[in-house]
């Protein structure tokens, strides 16, 4: 999976947009690039794009094993996280939602930009 980062105009937030595959070993090196961005900012606040992703590959003990990846990581609880995917990921990415709030992350997925954004921004 590709990715770039970037920092929102205000530094809000961090819009993190993706391509390819999704695949555990490339959302997990995502996960450490945007870790190491925020470390370098006082920015709590990540969009992730997964729009142009082709594919979303893995299994549910992938998904399920997840928030525990990033919590080795040390990808901080104080993160907010908003996803905006296509509605035929939109099962898989339901999922990784439901484990990563269930291990206190503040985590959740779109369909809609907009959405995200107002979810994301909001206090």
């Amino acid at each position: 999976m590709e990715w770039t980062i970037s920092l929102s105009e205000d530094r809000l937030y961090a819009e993190v947009v993706t391509s390819g595959t999704a695949d555990s070993v490339g959302s997990l090196a995502m996960v450490k690039a945007i870790s190491t961005t925020l470390g370098e900012t006082n920015i709590k606040r990540v969009l992730i794009d997964h729009r142009k992703i082709s594919n979303v590959s893995g299994g549910i003990v992938d998904v399920y094993n997840r928030p525990k990846a990033f919590e080795e990581m040390g990808v901080f609880h104080s993160i907010k996280v908003a996803e905006v995917v296509n509605a035929e990921h939109r099962r898989f990415f339901d999922f990784l939602e439901t484990v990563c709030v269930n291990r206190g992350y503040d985590f959740s997925i779109f369909e809609d930009e907009k959405d995200a954004l107002e979810w994301l921004l909001k206090a």
